[in-house]
């Protein structure tokens, strides 16, 4: 998480600063860090550091908004300010207006948050993606499968066809940005700045009559269940995209898609790493000397896995192509068996005194 800095520190004033001090400083760092004076490489540093000089005059040039800073911190400044009111009245231009700095400055670097007298109307935009959690076990994940999903999403509304009005009812040109999407205040007293109309919300029109169906919002929730095809070799994480399966667009704009992402369930035998598989099979004291066959779980089937004489635990076996198969190609990865050496805790008499007497033999002192 990004955390703020001290505005007094940003500015490299103390507490006590008066407004001129503070105006002198900002006067400074802005010459300093102005976009058009870096070497290119530095450029979009020196942006960002514009901004966080912008912002910090802002708050401390103002009476009100310093009283605030000063005893809450910045929660005083982000609860109660949005970003547009943070820069409301403070004044640039006695500060700029000797030294050739004018709003195209302000216009590149809070390009982001502020419009310069464009006119701007919201047309139809495509709907939100979605993101639904699948868990398939390993075996599933390596053959391939199906799944039926359930989710709530929105969809156009089948009665207004996105439009928010009654069939047969019309829109008017809202009142309040008259037709723009947008209320312009004035900024720093040589330019303005836009946000979106709290009416109309930057279409620019107002219903009438709401349709009934969706009461004016020209979508409707629903729940759908699709089949989702999971292919072979997918992982933890993997997302399928299914286009058009997401929220609806606004005014009548096209949907957004559904992502499922994977999710692998825990396997009480193989752990798994990329294409790979792991497993522990235990083998007794007498194989492991001898040597000998044991049988060794795959996700196909059990196969013979041939033990060598004088095997040491913890040793690895490579099963080629027993693993998972690839998502981006034909092949497999492998199957890597660790060997653990198996202690029995209950011993027969006879078992005991065949065990005392090969350690007698090998010059062990029981």
């Amino acid at each position: 998480m990004t955390v703020k800095r001290d505005y007094y520190e940003i500015l490299g004033v103390n507490k006590n600063a008066s407004v001129e001090e503070i105006k002198q400083a900002y006067r400074k760092l802005a010459l300093q860090y102005h976009p058009d004076r870096v070497a290119p490489e530095k450029k979009k540093e020196a942006e960002e550091k514009f901004k966080e000089i912008s912002e910090a005059y802002a708050v401390l040039s103002d009476t009100e908004k310093r009283t605030q800073y000063d005893r809450f911190g910045h929660a005083g400044i982000d609860q109660r300010y949005t970003y547009e009111d943070i820069f409301r009245g403070a004044d640039f231009g006695s500060i700029f207006e000797d030294i050739g700095f004018g709003p195209s400055i302000f216009e590149d670097v809070f390009s982001d948050f502020f419009s310069f007298g464009g006119r701007r109307r919201r047309g139809p935009q495509r709907g939100a993606d979605l993101e639904y959690s699948l868990t398939v076990t390993l075996e599933e994940a390596a053959h391939g499968t199906e799944k039926t999903v359930e989710f709530y999403h929105t969809e156009t509304c089948p009665v207004c066809r996105g439009s928010g009005a009654k069939p047969g009812a019309g829109k008017k040109t809202c009142p309040q940005c008259k037709g723009k999407g947008q209320v312009s205040s004035a900024f720093g007293g040589f330019f303005t700045f836009s946000q979106t109309c709290p009416t109309c919300h930057s279409t620019g029109e107002v219903i009438d009559i709401p349709c009934v169906e969706c009461q004016g919002r020209g979508k409707v929730k629903k729940s759908s269940k699709i089949m989702v095809k999971v292919p072979p070799g997918v992982d933890t994480g993997i997302s399928l995209r299914l286009r058009g399966k997401g929220e609806a667009g606004e005014l009548g704009g096209p949907p957004g898609d559904l992502y499922v992402v994977i999710h692998l369930a825990k396997h009480p035998i193989f752990t798994r790493q990329g294409d790979d598989l792991y497993c522990e099979v235990p083998i007794s004291f007498s194989v492991a000397c001898l040597g000998g066959e044991v049988s060794v779980p795959t996700l196909d089937s059990k196969v013979k896995l041939r033990i060598p004489s004088g095997t040491p635990a913890n040793k690895i076996f490579r099963l080629s192509g027993k693993g998972m198969p690839s998502l981006h190609s034909r092949g497999r990865g492998d199957e890597y068996v660790r060997v653990t050496i198996y202690v029995p805790t209950k011993l027969s008499e006879k078992e005991k005194e065949l065990l005392r007497e090969f350690a007698r033999i090998s010059g062990e002192n029981i």
